[in-house]
């Protein structure tokens, strides 16, 4: 999996307009055939209509992230923030096809609305059978 920060949260770390340790943030699975652009998907309006629908353990509007850090990386010349796993268990169904997730703070409202922290890329669409659970362990973003 790779994952990549948006444009958006870039502008509002540097404005003083996201707080990771205070704001809320979520993660969605997106439906197949989602792709991400960090020049235009902004906030989460943006992508809902590419989200996955409420059905067999899913919920659109996503899962509430818990854990975060935030991290120096001098070596590699970086700022990781990241958030304990989070996952969705498939009932009367499966969940996805989902060729990946987005975080988004649930928390900001000005100057944009749900604001995108970045996009992770599972690599291909990945379906989670009925009974199963569907989790996502590393939920990180690389900020350089």
């Amino acid at each position: 999996m790779s994952s990549v920060a948006s444009n958006k949260i870039k502008f509002l770390l540097a404005s003083k307009g996201i707080d990771f340790a205070n704001d809320v943030f979520k993660i969605i699975l997106m439906a197949s055939g989602f792709t991400f652009d960090k020049d235009t998907h902004h906030g989460y309006a943006d992508v809902s209509g590419s989200e996955l629908g409420t059905a067999n353990g899913y919920t659109a509007g996503g899962n509430t992230l818990a854990g975060v850090s935030v991290t120096e990386d001098d070596v590699d010349d970086r700022t990781e923030v990241t958030w304990s796993n989070t996952s969705w268990v498939a009932s009367g169904g499966s969940i996805g096809p989902s060729p990946g997730a987005i975080v988004y703070d649930d928390t900001v409202t000005t100057p944009q609305a749900d604001a995108i922290v970045g996009y992770i890329d599972f690599g291909g669409d990945q379906t989670q059978a009925d009974g199963g659970t569907a989790t996502i362990s590393n939920v990180e973003f690389r900020l350089s």
